[in-house]
């Protein structure tokens, strides 16, 4: 099968690196992929991503070689690029129809590439203008195509109907997100396919070592953005201190509250507990992790007027690794959590995350068994082997 493959920026740039699992194992199952990164933006942030690069078609928004082919294009498929034109000016409104017009020069190339390229399949991430691109490129070229939605892009509703009903599937990241599509785009929830973002399982870890040394040694792997909810995290650390349970906290991301977060940090009673790490490798962070460099994953996510959270690929990964993790009833969070895979508070309730903390630290027990659940939910629910290979089937399935 080939498949040409629509991301963001991917391999470029350091927000996507929950698709290289997914990316890596489809080219491991023999699928030849041309990855097409929507904006080819930033330098390359991940290692593993590397490989990727000889077969990835990185062109701009807007260039020489888009305007030329999608002229042409357009010349030799002039009823299908109107009808692709009328489904793009059919966006709900203002501001999203100026993103959408703003891809559609590269939809019509694309159409022409996937189509040179003689694709089988063409499938988009995102539910927002990446898939616009992805339709532009599927109704002119008449190859089938499908997408994934996340989580912030689902309630944009970007041409949402419109994707449902001309996609060959849609699929969603979580339960939940499955029935925000549905309820947005009047699609029947059973033909919306719910398949995780899956890992790569690393060996299975030895045993959780049953350290009782303090202080807890914890890691937190997220954006520096108001829905992963930090400052709840660091007020959890402030009462904590105040109950003499020595924590230590390991910050790994970047992102615009990371100056807010270093003036608290610096001038506030958690100098010397916290540190921020920035962003580092995702295979320095896989060795990490399953080197056991902390004792637990936390991630005190929050839902925002604009953002909730889906399911984090961090947390997976620390679980994976034989780590016990301590996170929110969330968003999506508890599809990965629930059932005693991890410990499960309210979001916004620093209370209730210091008390989690605080058992965390108190219990060694406790961690190592929470390890021992935690990695079996990943084992049957996150796995990207068995992923993948449902998604290569769905593929096949569109011809």
């Amino acid at each position: 099968m080939r498949l040409v493959y629509v991301t963001s920026a991917l391999p470029y740039g350091s927000r996507e690196p929950f698709l290289i699992a997914e990316i890596d194992e489809l080219l491991h199952s023999g699928v030849e992929l041309i990855i097409v990164p929507m904006r080819p933006q930033g330098a390359v942030a991940h290692m593993d991503v590397k490989p990727f690069l000889d077969r990835t078609l990185a062109r701009p928004l807007i260039c020489g070689e888009i305007v030329r082919d999608a002229i042409a294009e357009a010349r030799e498929s002039p009823r299908r690029t109107l009808a692709a034109l009328r489904l793009v000016l059919s966006t709900r409104s203002l501001r999203i129809l100026l993103k959408n017009l703003g891809v559609f020069p590269k939809g019509i190339w694309l159409a022409r590439r996937v189509r040179l390229a003689g694709a089988d399949h063409l499938h988009a991430h995102w539910a927002s203008t990446s898939s616009t691109m992805a339709l532009v490129a599927a109704e002119i070229s008449g190859i089938p195509w499908s997408l994934t939605a996340h989580r912030w892009d689902i309630p944009e509703d970007n041409l949402l109907a419109a994707k449902a009903a001309h996609a060959c599937f849609l699929r969603t990241i979580s339960r939940r997100g499955a029935r925000a599509v549905a309820a947005l785009a009047g699609a029947d929830v059973d033909r919306i396919q719910v398949l995780h973002v899956g890992i790569r399982l690393p060996e299975r870890p030895p045993p959780t070592p049953l350290r009782v040394e303090q202080p807890l040694r914890v890691v937190a792997v997220a954006d520096f953005v108001e829905v992963k909810g930090h400052r709840y995290l660091l007020d959890a650390l402030e009462l904590l201190a105040d109950r003499g349970v020595p924590v230590r906290v390991d910050l790994v991301g970047s992102g615009p509250l990371r100056p807010q977060l270093e003036r608290r940090i610096a001038t506030g009673p958690l100098r010397g507990t916290v540190r921020l790490l920035g962003v580092i490798s995702h295979a320095r962070l896989l060795d990490d992790l399953r080197a056991h460099r902390w004792d637990a994953a936390v991630l005190p996510s929050i839902v925002t007027d604009d953002a909730d959270e889906g399911i984090p690929v961090a947390l997976m990964e620390a679980m994976a690794s034989g780590l016990p993790v301590l996170s929110t009833r969330t968003g999506a969070i508890p599809e990965l959590l629930d059932g005693g895979a991890g410990l499960l508070v309210a979001g916004g309730d620093a209370k209730a995350f210091a008390d989690g903390l605080e058992r965390l630290a108190g219990d060694s027990e406790l961690r190592a068994l929470l390890a021992v659940r935690g990695r079996r939910r990943v084992e049957r629910e996150f796995d990207v082997v068995q992923i993948a290979s449902t998604l290569v089937r769905s593929f096949a399935g569109c011809r």
